[in-house]
């Protein structure tokens, strides 16, 4: 809600701090003892929650906080589809620690294709497998890529093998989400994104019953070298039980602009509607919450203005 107010006024920077401010403010009340080993901001500069911060109220349980405040800040700013705010906890120990290393290429897909597919194989061997997994035709398909030049030949692969393609500008933990949403008519997402954002998408996944491969992605020979003295390994499929090794997973998004997966913040005298899904790897269940605020209520005891 904080960051919904931002949308469409073209200013990335003060979205972010808003939707950062405000879940710092939410976590710290969260009876937990976690640590940010996911936190969004440090590829671009923008305000965050940093690697290492300690958030909750320090009591039991431990656990692994994954947070993209907004999934989708170009959107926003510019009153577009998709934007949504993520968290997940699993715990201590559990979640994926990327290091240095921002961007993964990645393969997600629903239930139906769920040990299908292969991110090593060519791109119309995965297509063929959904497509078959699902009873489909590979041009009854909608694929999400990120609209981005590194993905040229990766469009064009797609466009030969005639199935369809859903360009976004940002946003691919949404994207991931649709792939395993049946509602969002989407198949799958492929491409190269953010690490942070892949692991958020796996702690969803494993509680939505699809699959998320990547496989870390060097920008340069200069990080290609750094990974190797870290000890990673940019030639390895990166699996679900790789990226959160763990079967007690929550994870939650919330819209704040409308988009296939949510419905963003809507707002009338006095208050505003939100659409969130809430997800629990454990037990399977997946929660979609339509809540209404009052919001002259919630500035009566926030340190947030909403």
């Amino acid at each position: 809600m904080a960051a919904g107010r931002y949308m469409g006024r073209g200013d990335k920077v003060a979205a972010d701090r808003a939707a950062v401010e405000a879940m710092r403010l939410v976590l710290s009340t969260v009876q937990i003892d976690g640590v940010v080993v996911i936190g969004e901001g440090e590829k671009d500069g923008a305000p965050m929650l940093f690697n290492g911060e300690r958030v909750g109220t320090g009591d039991l349980p431990e656990v692994d906080v994954a947070v993209d405040p907004i999934d989708g800040t170009r959107p926003l700013a510019t009153g577009n589809l998709n934007a949504i705010s993520t968290v997940a906890i699993a715990p201590r120990g559990t979640m994926f620690d990327p290091g240095p290393f921002v961007y993964m290429d990645k393969l997600a897909v629903g239930g139906a294709a769920k040990g299908k597919v292969d991110i090593a194989a060519p791109v119309a061997h995965n297509l063929a497998q959904i497509a078959k997994a699902k009873g489909d035709r590979i041009d009854d398909l909608t694929i999400v890529i990120l609209d981005r030049p590194r993905h040229a030949e990766l469009i064009a692969e797609v466009r030969r093998c005639r199935a369809r393609i859903r360009l976004i500008s940002d946003g691919d933990v949404a994207g991931a989400l649709m792939s395993a949403w049946p509602e969002s008519g989407i198949d799958a997402l492929l491409g190269i994104g953010g690490t942070p954002e892949g692991v958020l998408a796996a702690c969803a996944l494993r509680s939505m019953g699809g699959e998320i491969q990547g496989r870390l992605f060097a920008r340069n020979d200069e990080e290609r070298d750094q990974g190797r003295s870290l000890g990673y390994r940019f030639d390895r499929t990166l699996t679900m039980d790789d990226l959160v090794a763990s079967d007690d997973v929550c994870f939650a998004a919330t819209g704040i602009t409308d988009g296939e997966l949510l419905q963003g913040v809507k707002y009338f005298g006095g208050g505003a509607r939100t659409d969130s899904l809430v997800v629990r790897s454990f037990t399977g269940t997946v929660r979609q919450v339509r809540a209404r605020h009052s919001l002259a209520k919630l500035n009566e005891i926030s340190q947030i203005t909403y």
